[in-house]
């Protein structure tokens, strides 16, 4: 019995191997399709990826100085206007700051009315003196001396005063400094994102992700990425139609803006081997209402433009 099972098992290993290497060659069935694609409806058309935003570009907002947030005026999906408080960083030492200077404004005011006193005494003098006709009542040398204490409470005034406009500088620099703090919007538009809440540290300059971004979405943009090869056949006030990724049906016509006139390296790579990090793109801005589609800042869409077939449209746009 032991002599039989080796060549048993060889069999039954031989056996496998085929059932396995034909299982293998069978034709793998395609995916099924979680959505169908969106069609152009154009007979020529120039097809891109678009990107919608802001009307008024999407607008990070940061602070020029940094400090810790102590109230945030604002929520995602408040509409403000120009002017309107977003959020306040802590001016506590700012605030004692300006109590101080404006204590400080007070001493140097104080100091102005003596020495108007000082003058109109020291001129109220000079001019008794010099009413004096005998000469003899009064010398020369006296004279002389009042007419320079004079010329020294002048000066003396003009310094007081230049104390009280040095004094009111520095009150107006330290309320700056603390209206600096408080962060408001610089357009009417609508809060799209709050990334900033009371008690964090708010760092200053640019930063990867915005303290807060602002858009006026009464109007959505739609920045469309045209491959240079399909550059030359783009015309502006072409019709174009954008559907939103994941339903062909949502759809809506879009309304020309404007070309921005410069050929900038693509960002967005699909990430497929054939992709070549050195294309380039023509962006172009198209429009439509807000609510049309159910559409949100951000999100993408592929766009459709009515151009001309590459074999009949002859020479390039002047």
């Amino acid at each position: 019995m032991k002599r039989w099972t080796l060549p048993l098992l060889a069999v039954l290993g031989a056996i496998a191997v085929f059932i396995v290497a034909g299982r293998g060659q069978q034709p793998v069935p395609p995916p099924q399709m979680v959505t169908p694609p969106a069609v152009s409806g154009y007979p020529a058309y120039i097809a891109g990826a678009g990107i919608i935003e802001a009307s008024s570009r999407d607008i990070a907002i940061g602070t020029p100085v940094a400090g810790l947030c102590v109230e945030v005026a604002v929520r995602v999906g408040d509409r403000v206007s120009a002017g309107d408080l977003l959020f306040r960083l802590d001016d506590r030492d700012l605030a004692a700051q300006l109590a101080s200077r404006r204590a400080a404004l007070q001493v140097t005011r104080a100091r102005v009315p003596e020495t108007e006193a000082t003058l109109a005494d020291m001129r109220n003098q000079l001019r008794l003196a010099e009413a004096v006709t005998d000469r003899r009542a009064i010398s020369l040398e006296d004279l002389t001396k009042r007419r320079y204490a004079v010329q020294l409470a002048e000066a003396r005034l003009r310094t007081a005063q230049a104390d009280v406009a040095a004094a009111e500088a520095q009150v107006r620099e330290t309320q700056a400094n603390i209206d600096r703090l408080s962060v408001r919007a610089p357009a009417a538009g609508q809060v799209l994102q709050v990334n900033l809440r009371p008690g964090e540290f708010a760092p200053a300059g640019a930063l990867e992700t915005p303290l807060m971004l602002l858009g006026s979405v009464e109007r959505l943009h739609v920045r469309i990425d045209i491959d240079e090869n399909d550059a030359w056949r783009f015309r502006p006030n072409a019709k174009a139609r954008a559907f939103l990724r994941g339903n062909r049906d949502l759809a809506v016509d879009l309304r020309f803006e404007y070309v921005e006139p410069f050929v900038l390296p693509k960002r967005s790579l699909t990430g497929e081997s054939a992709e070549r990090v050195d294309t380039r793109v023509l962006q172009v801005v198209y429009s439509f209402a807000a609510g049309a589609i159910p559409a949100y800042v951000g999100q993408q869409v592929d766009v459709f433009i009515d151009a001309p077939a590459p074999a009949a449209a002859g020479t390039p746009p002047s």
